[in-house]
């Protein structure tokens, strides 16, 4: 058997709002490991493209969003990923819990969150069961399963404190993958295959020194380094561990599509209670994505509600 694991964040850009990087992963059978998932699991899941026939969309989150809106997220992610939870409807503190527990301290710590929003938020919970239901028995038919989820949720204090240890963006994706690679190697059964699939960082072509800093027990071997795919294998950890980066990941590998759907729910959802949060101390005020341009507009708004609140512009804002 190997685990399939897929990698992709969402809100890298924004100025306001917290980071997000999730990995999800699945065991599949060796003579699944090299298939194209959506073909696999082609009664039950479809891309953008295909024909609807009721099938659940996964894809790009950013395809998905644009087409479906954040309800399209929801199923597509709340289905696949987080079946065993919808008996009831649930709170994004639960969300939180169940994705990312180690980063639930630092989201209380903000001044905005308050984990109470309903989830699922546009949709049923008797209609996402029996999505759910329908993904898992296609699922069980072809030998998928096992589906592990995590995320790391990063805030404006921690990614400016980031930046400042090394000066670049970059270090606050090396910083969550290296979270990520550690939890998925830690809680995956110690005899299968690991093949991680990763969505690009930016124009970086070289990975090698942060998988060694992630996984500093093995001996990292580069197989490929380029523009379209920088490839890895891991020797010394016991079993095969290889990783792929590559650009629009997302499009290619089911679980990295799954990844950035889940990331940039999470963030969507987290938005939701920031924009609520500030609406409440700005009456009036219109809502923002965070990213560059109507950040800079809402943070002028809230400017004076910041101070009245004791908080400094570094609390929310994020300096790259």
């Amino acid at each position: 058997m190997t685990w399939i694991i897929g990698v992709d964040e969402a809100g890298y850009g924004p100025n306001l709002g917290p980071f997000v990087m999730t990995s999800v992963a699945c065991r599949v059978p060796a003579s699944c490991s090299e298939l194209d998932l959506w073909q696999v699991l082609r009664a039950a899941a479809r891309r953008t493209a295909d024909a609807d026939n009721g099938r659940l969309l996964i894809d790009d989150s950013k395809r998905v969003y644009t087409t479906r809106g954040l309800a399209g997220l929801e199923r597509g992610m709340l289905a696949t990923l987080w079946g065993e939870q919808l008996s009831v409807p649930a709170s994004l503190a639960t969300l939180v819990e169940w994705a990312c527990p180690d980063d639930g301290e630092e989201l209380r710590q903000e001044v905005w969150y308050r984990g109470v929003q309903t989830i699922p938020i546009h949709l049923t919970v008797d209609d996402l069961q029996s999505t759910a239901a329908r993904f898992a028995e296609v699922c069980a038919a072809e030998g998928v399963g096992g589906w592990q989820v995590r995320s790391v949720i990063v805030c404006p204090p921690r990614f400016n404190a980031l930046l400042e240890e090394r000066g670049t963006k970059s270090h606050v994706l090396a910083h969550a993958l290296t979270h990520l690679l550690r939890w998925q190697r830690g809680n995956l059964r110690d005899e299968d295959d690991l093949a991680f699939f990763i969505d690009k960082h930016g124009g970086r072509n070289t990975y090698a020194a942060m998988i060694q800093h992630a996984l500093p027990d093995g001996i990292v071997c580069t197989a490929q380094e380029g523009p379209a795919r920088s490839a890895y294998r891991v020797r010394g950890l016991g079993r095969e561990v290889q990783l792929t980066f590559q650009p629009r990941a997302d499009a290619e590998h089911l679980c990295v599509a799954l990844a950035s759907m889940t990331s940039k729910y999470l963030r969507e959802v987290l938005m939701l209670e920031f924009n609520r949060f500030w609406q409440e101390q700005v009456p009036n005020l219109k809502p923002t994505a965070g990213y560059p341009g109507d950040a800079l507009r809402f943070l002028q708004a809230i400017r004076q509600a910041l101070e009245q609140l004791g908080l400094s512009e570094s609390c929310i804002w994020r300096r790259k």
